[in-house]
């Protein structure tokens, strides 16, 4: 039995496979794709530990196609042309038939080898499969996402990963030779982090190391794991815990908290692209217009350690974090957006107001399109008073400015602008 219980009780169809009803249920997006014989080039995108080899194998087993695997972390352009060749030999005469080519953490691969795909998904040599636990809009050339059909994985639930552990009791022979009695499951669904392949390995460790009869409970677990042997993992639990405390430090204004987590990060061997991409993001969903340059910071931050890397990469990483920690916050333009967005879906299409319309022909002439619109550079100030909201939500305040200086000379400007139209 040198298997690990993961690999042993890896579902073989889709029947099988726990959770991820939206893609495998019924109605599922892959599941419609499998029964009508015709499989796209797809992304699978989520967690570590989810389920997304698994998928790729169930998917070629049921649409019976020739599968090859290559991994991003140990094969080259080279490699990549051989797999193409062999799968172009095996595949049939037409596109709905050709082999599937899984490659694993595909977030991975330089532009050159995701460029040697290229041919083969366009010409239908190959059916891709990729997955990652990156997004792919960061991390896959366009020219090669543009081909692929992008899918979500979202992580397992409680229930889906206690199903895991009774499927393990029940259909695993060597497990369900044991007098094991499950009796609490927090400490192993919190040590794996909701992945599914390190939950499973952490039952058998426990399960090998007892004698029966064997109750399963937190302290027991507790007591057979080291909790401290990996300091960080930038596949598990920790990355994502970690990333968290280190955006809640310079959101809280803590330059101390944001500097020792990025620390941790890097020390554990994160990418500088994505500690200072999720700096990016928060530049402008907490700080935004309280200090606009702090966007552009952040941004010049990103350039500079794509083109810099390790280790000279930290010295700028820690300036940026510590220059959004100590700066002033808003989230004003993060709620207004949400707001807007959650009007368009209660209003539907509201029609644009005839004077905002373009009037390119004189048949829109005609019909009024432009008609009445006040150019506002032909007003003192620059400003006119006039509608720009569909007539259904109009006086309708989406952008709330924070307080903050900079943002409360935004709401005297609008206030004096607007009188009492929007309640500035």
């Amino acid at each position: 039995m040198n298997e690990p219980l993961a690999e042993r009780i890896r579902p073989q169809n889709l029947t099988d496979y726990i959770s991820q009803q939206h893609l495998v249920g019924e109605k599922g997006a892959l599941t419609l794709h499998i029964k009508r014989g015709i499989i796209p080039s797809l992304i699978l995108w989520g967690p570590p530990g989810i389920g997304k080899t698994t998928l790729a194998n169930i998917i070629a087993k049921e649409s019976k196609r020739p599968f090859y695997t290559l991994s991003a972390i140990s094969s080259g352009v080279k490699d990549v042309r051989d797999v193409i060749n062999k799968a172009k030999q095996s595949g049939g005469l037409f596109t709905e038939k050709n082999p599937i080519l899984f490659i694993d953490e595909i977030h991975r691969f330089s532009k050159s080898q995701q460029d040697s795909l290229l041919g083969a998904v366009e010409k239908g040599w190959v059916t891709l499969i990729g997955a990652t636990t990156e997004n792919p809009s960061f991390e896959v050339i366009p020219a090669l996402l543009s081909r692929c059909q992008v899918y979500i994985l979202n992580s397992f639930s409680k229930v889906d990963l206690e199903n895991l552990l009774e499927r393990a009791l029940k259909k695993d022979s060597f497990i369900a030779s044991k007098n094991i009695e499950i009796k609490e499951t927090e400490a192993l669904l919190r040590i794996s982090g909701g992945d599914a392949r390190k939950l499973l390995n952490i039952f058998e460790l426990v399960v090998n190391s007892e004698e029966e009869p064997i109750t399963i409970t937190n302290d027991l677990v507790l007591s057979k794991i080291q909790k401290n042997t990996v300091l960080y993992d930038k596949t598990g639990e920790q990355h994502y815990d970690i990333i968290s405390a280190f955006i809640k430090s310079i959101r809280g204004s803590d330059p101390n908290g944001a500097v020792y987590w990025l620390a941790r990060m890097i020390e554990g061997g994160e990418d500088a692209k994505f500690i200072a991409r999720r700096m990016l993001i928060l530049a402008s969903e907490d700080i935004g217009n309280a200090n606009p340059t702090a966007l552009i910071l952040a941004n010049n931050t990103f350039q500079a350690v794509t083109t810099i890397g390790f280790p000279e990469s930290r010295i700028i990483l820690s300036q940026c974090a510590i220059y959004l920690a100590t700066s002033p916050k808003s989230n004003a333009s993060y709620e207004a957006i949400g707001k807007a967005q959650s009007i368009v879906k209660e209003t539907g299409d509201l029609s644009v107001p005839l004077h905002l319309r373009n009037a390119p022909t004189k048949l829109m002439k005609e019909l009024n399109y432009g008609k009445d619109y006040k150019y506002a550079h032909s007003f003192e100030n620059n400003f006119i008073n006039q509608e720009f909201l569909p007539e259904e939500i109009s006086n309708t305040k989406i952008y709330e400015p924070g307080n903050n200086s900079r943002e409360n000379a935004f709401r005297n400007y609008l206030k004096n602008l607007w009188k009492d139209k929007y309640g500035y």
